[in-house]
């Protein structure tokens, strides 16, 4: 890699070289990816959970060979900007705005300038350990940083943004009786980036109420969790009712797209307050044909059927690494879900920052890949399903996992 920085072009491709070989990906398929040497692995990466439909779904690639056809960015509008901004807010009940952009960052950027401009106000609250995007306003207090720990007496803060501390009830209470300019705060349905960790009954609830009643707009981050436990909005099937919420991954497959959806008051903005809205890509034909293709395929997965199979699978990890008298723990979804070393998994960044064991996941991704199973490279890592991740391929995986544990817990193995 004489000319590509790192020899990635983002962070979260990094995988150790085995063997002596890097790992290079020459095809993907349904829930399988290939290697540059033939081999093939169940793919539990999944585009970091934008394949939500499996690699190269059918009709998904094929609405994006039609539009490639027809012209891929064309200056002007076009038909299929308004059909797929109808096919998504078909799904997203009162969120029945669209404005399209190219990746999750930008949509949550965008939605901070539309409350700022609806509140007049300026700052910004993002849950410490979230990940809301890699610019630099919202890439303040990620999972790794030191703000992201908040010690009960802080509210660290960056220029216009400030950390929230996550299932703290009362610290919502301390953050809006120390701070009257807050226009919005940007909430997670799950900390996925920080380990699958997930709100504790009735906690996202607690915050929108407070928001509200001192006039702060809930910005729904759902770039990861938008249509992975059913064909909407992961908070509305939680009972929570944003203002904004971002969208991206799965509406698209792996198609580089995401959106801000939004009430059709607040986003009156963008017209009525003149909030800048811009870039030649937004809502290109091939964006929005695999939109529109992939809101299609979304309404037929079994999302019941699928979180069902990725317990099970959670419930086998457990039990193959206990029969090695290895103790580990899952957290998250059946269809997104961080396994980690221990009886019980985090309820919070601080317990996950404890919990946090960097040798033990380089291990389990090394052992899965020895037995043909893919997954990210990373501390708080996820294992995500596809609707494509059958019987047959959650077979492999679970007997890759059992492997897996024999092999850990015999000792470290040779890279």
């Amino acid at each position: 890699m004489q000319h590509l920085v790192g020899g990635i072009s983002s962070g979260g491709r990094t995988v150790p070289d085995l063997e002596g070989r890097p790992f290079l990906v020459d095809r993907a398929q349904g829930a399988y990816v290939w290697d540059d040497q033939g081999r093939r692995y169940v793919d539990t990466a999944l585009g970091f959970g934008a394949t939500f439909l499996g690699h190269n779904e059918p009709v998904v690639t094929e609405a994006i060979r039609e539009a490639l056809d027809r012209g891929s960015m064309p200056a002007y509008a076009h038909a299929l900007e308004e059909e797929a901004a109808a096919s998504l807010a078909a799904h997203t009940q009162d969120l029945t705005k669209v404005v399209f952009v190219n990746s999750g960052s930008e949509a949550v950027h965008l939605a901070c300038r539309v409350a700022r401009a609806v509140t007049g106000r300026r700052k910004i609250v993002k849950m410490a350990a979230g990940y809301d995007g890699w610019f630099d306003d919202m890439a303040f207090g990620n999972a790794g940083s030191a703000e992201a720990k908040m010690a009960a007496t802080e509210r660290p803060a960056q220029g216009d943004t400030l950390l929230l501390r996550f299932n703290d009830s009362q610290d919502v209470e301390r953050l809006f009786e120390d701070c009257d300019d807050i226009a919005a705060v940007v909430l997670e349905p799950m900390m996925a980036n920080a380990g699958c960790i997930l709100a504790a009954p009735g906690y996202l609830h607690h915050v929108a109420l407070v928001a509200r009643s001192k006039g702060a707009l809930v910005i729904m981050d759902e770039v990861l969790m938008g249509f992975r436990l059913h064909a909407g909005l992961a908070s509305h099937l939680l009972g929570i009712q944003p203002d904004l919420a971002t969208v991206g991954k799965a509406i698209g497959n792996g198609v580089a797209v995401a959106a801000l959806v939004g009430t059709q008051e607040v986003m009156a903005a963008f017209e009525n307050r003149g909030v800048t809205r811009a870039g030649t890509y937004n809502g290109n034909p091939v964006a929005c044909a695999a939109v529109k293709a992939a809101m299609h395929a979304l309404d037929r997965v079994d999302y019941a059927a699928l979180q069902q199979s990725g317990n099970d699978l959670r419930q086998h990890t457990v039990d193959a690494f206990a029969r090695e008298g290895v103790q580990v723990c899952t957290s998250g979804y059946g269809t997104v879900f961080t396994i980690w070393r221990g009886p019980n998994p985090p309820s919070n960044y601080r317990e996950a920052a404890r919990m946090s064991d960097a040798d033990f996941t380089a291990r389990l991704h090394v052992a899965l890949r020895r037995n043909g199973v893919m997954s990210m490279f990373s501390t708080y890592g996820r294992h995500y399903l596809s609707a494509r991740h059958d019987d047959d391929v959650l077979q492999r995986w679970a007997g890759a996992t059992a492997s897996a544990a024999r092999e850990m817990a015999a000792g470290p193995a040779q890279r």
